[in-house]
């Protein structure tokens, strides 16, 4: 690929802080935008103004939700253009095995606090990932049912996840949900897994309910009945693998979460041709 662009625009953390705030900040274009593991030949990252209207707080994998559903959206939107497999297309995109460093001139990236010495951005991790996640999926599935797929690294982290959805009379039902993750040395694999599990539950609530309305400059939402979270009978099979890794101990209470949503809105795609990209889902589709 020769060319990509990307513009972004959201109100910065920063505005609970000071004033003055109008654009989003480096470290938030970090999570997941500057760090493009994609061997482009020309890239541009713009952000446009976004006012703070409200006080932000912190939400469990912070920019990295947004800037993934994002890139991993229309990542999938070229391989169908493309006529590709999703995972075939995405190998190709992200190139040749490499360590990236996306520092330029006066902007340094800031990997999470560490070194790209310690924890770089291996290329060659994120397709294994990629690689095994896409081993669960079927994509030649048909009849109303569609698999999704997407990774992301974050918090020095790389998780695939994969998704099978049902779509029928404008009802979404998820059907699987698979995990792949290469969290470096895993101390404890079961609280891993335990993690990534609620990852993708957490991501799944955001993803299909998760809408904060605001009136009169405050939040509406009260309480369970206007702020929904996934009930059990909407939850589908859950699996998680762990990459046997001797790598440094890597972040594992937050990377479950971006590739969730994407992978979900993937799957909408290729099991009825409907293609979202404004969350939550359920604006277009009843959550069966």
């Amino acid at each position: 690929m020769d060319g990509w662009l990307q513009r972004t625009a959201f109100p910065s953390i920063g505005g609970t802080f000071q004033p003055g705030v109008d654009h989003p900040a480096n470290f938030e274009l970090d999570l997941g935008l500057t760090d493009l593991p994609f061997a482009i030949a020309n890239r541009r990252t713009e952000t446009q103004q976004a006012d703070y209207h409200a006080r932000i707080g912190w939400l469990r994998s912070v920019s990295n939700i947004q800037n993934a559903f994002g890139v991993c959206s229309f990542a999938d939107e070229l391989a169908h253009i493309n006529g590709r497999r999703p995972d075939e297309f995405l190998l190709d995109l992200i190139g040749p095995d490499r360590k990236i460093d996306p520092s330029q001139g006066d902007y340094k990236y800031g990997n999470y606090g560490e070194t790209l010495e310690k924890f770089p951005i291996d290329t060659a991790r994120l397709k294994n990932v990629l690689r095994r996640t896409a081993a669960r999926a079927d994509f030649d599935t048909d009849g109303g049912e569609g698999w999704g797929i997407a990774v992301h690294r974050s918090f020095l982290s790389y998780v695939g996840i994969a998704t099978r959805v049902q779509v029928r009379d404008e009802q979404l039902k998820i059907l699987q949900m698979h995990c792949v993750a290469d969290v470096g040395l895993a101390v404890n694999p079961d609280r891993v897994k335990s993690q990534m599990e609620g990852a993708m539950i957490f991501g799944m609530s955001l993803a299909l309910m998760g809408e904060i309305k605001m009136q009169n400059g405050a939040v509406a939402n009260s309480n369970f009945h206007d702020y929904p979270l996934l009930r059990m009978h909407q939850c589908p099979s859950l699996t998680v693998e762990l990459v046997a890794s001797g790598e440094p101990p890597a972040g594992v209470g937050e990377p479950g979460v971006p590739p969730v949503a994407p992978s979900i809105t993937n799957a909408i795609f290729a099991a009825s041709g409907q293609r979202i990209r404004e969350l939550p889902i359920n604006k277009h589709l009843k959550i069966g």
